[in-house]
């Protein structure tokens, strides 16, 4: 009697550790095809920070902080290209005046004054700037010329407005 108890018991103990096996292993591999996948979701996600890295550098080469000419030509004046640029930034941002129309567009607005939106300084020559009046859209051209005596002028080189 004592030994069927142990044959019961021994069966019983390897049907739960043959249970316990499987079930470890059904978990070990979904745990594995959900690591899997995460890793290729993360290779995937490399990639496309790659190829993003790659347009950003591209996107770059036309922009001051991106000349490494520019900034050379710029540093070799005595200028420091961050303060150059913020100042040329706020003075052509102060020329939005409420009433009145930007004095380096060459539009009027029918909305009201033609203002500046948005600046990008393509070299130490040149920028592009987006104006609008709230109904006509447009851009223009600036010429940055750099005087050595700390100032700069900026005149209008060209300039375009968008078609209703």
């Amino acid at each position: 009697m004592k030994r069927q108890i142990f044959l019961y018991l021994f069966l019983f103990a390897f049907l739960l550790l043959i249970f316990q096996y499987m079930n470890q292993k059904s978990i070990f591999e979904s745990q594995q095809t959900q690591i899997d996948t995460l890793r290729s979701k993360v290779e995937k996600t490399k990639d496309s920070i790659q190829s993003l890295h790659a347009e950003i550098q591209e996107l770059k080469y036309f922009r001051l902080q991106g000349n490494e000419n520019a900034m050379t030509y710029l540093e070799d004046m005595g200028y420091n290209v961050k303060e150059l640029e913020t100042q040329v930034t706020e003075w052509i941002y102060d020329q939005n005046v409420v009433s009145e129309d930007h004095p380096l567009v060459p539009f009027s607005g029918l909305q009201g004054g033609m203002k500046i939106n948005k600046i990008q300084f393509l070299n130490h020559k040149w920028i592009l700037a987006d104006f609008t009046d709230g109904q006509y859209w447009g851009e223009i051209i600036l010429e940055l010329n750099v005087l050595p005596n700390r100032d700069f002028d900026v005149k209008l080189l060209g300039s375009l407005i968008y078609p209703q």
